[in-house]
């Protein structure tokens, strides 16, 4: 039995049109055939692409840094966490407003905010006149001024611990150089306590008042630790002051002060305006300072000493981020207040 080769003519014959046995319209390539080169990006993708990649560690620092313990702080401020209790904790517990409901009806809790509020208002409002008051006796030259301009850094320079001891030091009323120097020049009868006092008697042109004498102190200490920073800020921008303008208003017959008002002033406001901001932020959620000082007693225990309190002596989790929720929630008020109705009057006036 013989067998017969396929001729040509049985063959299935190839397809000329470039379309496969599949009918769905795509060319065959061959072994040796290569994609197309994809097309080039534009310059805006490329910098789109550039814009990424610098952005994206610096939002993995934030997100990791700022954003986690945040969201963490607010889920622990709705549950009744106590420090034994955190590593069997989950995420989504039992949530509750029992820790809001305790510590706004806590004792002393109203007090330590509105003694928060009294020292922000008045740390950040002495710190920035302070630094004024520098810039302006600063800014023209004469011998020994770069020296005069770097010793003023030091205060905020100098590391906190070392600066409050200080204090404590020439504050005692046993060995201080305050009361040192107030008895021999000043007369003063008894040495004054002047970190664990609460409320002094002054007497003044025939009236007595009490003061908050160990809050007053707590204040000075702030107002002198970050004066340089305000000092910086309005030095800088003073010498950006063009001097005709102080000319013109020189010929004009202006004194140093209308000068000031209506000269310098204007000038600074904006700086002014953003130092009151940034000073008060920073002073609101002041902890250290006050706590190396005083402890957080007489009269200066504030709303940041008592999450620490919370944390450290009642071991309740919950209640201490509660706590700094609602300290939040008031600076923002409070901020919200200002960029409502006077940041806009600072920038018209400017």
């Amino acid at each position: 039995m013989s067998t017969t080769s396929p001729t040509p003519s049985s063959a299935a014959p190839a397809p000329s049109d470039g379309v496969g046995a599949t009918g769905g319209g795509r060319k065959r390539r061959g072994p040796g055939s290569r994609r197309p080169d994809r097309r080039p990006l534009t310059g805006a993708a490329r910098e789109n692409r550039a814009g990424l990649a610098f952005v994206t560690p610096t939002f993995l620092v934030v997100l990791v840094v700022v954003v986690l313990p945040i969201l963490w702080t607010v889920l622990l401020a709705f549950q009744r966490a106590r420090l034994v209790d955190i590593q069997s904790m989950g995420l989504f517990g039992n949530w509750s407003l029992h820790n809001f409901t305790g510590i706004l009806t806590s004792p002393g809790f109203w007090t330590s905010l509105w003694t928060t509020l009294l020292y922000t208002v008045g740390s950040t409002a002495g710190s920035v006149v302070l630094g004024l008051v520098a810039a302006l006796a600063l800014r023209r030259p004469f011998r020994g001024r770069g020296l005069l301009r770097g010793s003023m850094l030091l205060p905020y320079v100098a590391p906190v611990v070392a600066a409050a001891f200080v204090w404590q030091i020439a504050l005692s009323p046993q060995f201080g150089i305050v009361n040192e120097w107030g008895g021999k020049l000043l007369g003063w009868d008894d040495p004054i306590a002047f970190l664990s006092t609460r409320s002094y008697e002054v007497s003044l042109l025939g009236l007595h008042f009490d003061v908050p004498l160990a809050l007053l102190t707590v204040i000075a200490f702030e107002t002198w630790r970050y004066f340089p920073f305000a000092f910086l800020f309005l030095l800088a921008r003073l010498q950006a002051v063009p001097d005709v303008l102080e000319e013109a208003a020189t010929v004009d017959g202006a004194t140093p002060t209308q000068r000031f008002r209506h000269v310098l002033l204007p000038q600074l406001m904006p700086v002014i305006a953003l130092l009151c901001v940034l000073r008060f932020i920073m002073t609101f959620n002041k902890f250290d300072d006050i706590y190396l000082l005083t402890g957080g007693s007489s009269g200066t225990d504030v709303v940041a000493v008592r999450v620490y309190d919370f944390l450290t002596a009642r071991f309740d989790v919950g209640a201490a981020a509660a706590q700094a929720l609602v300290l939040a929630v008031v600076l923002m008020a409070l901020l919200g207040v200002y960029f409502k109705f006077f940041a806009k009057k600072v920038e018209e006036e400017a």
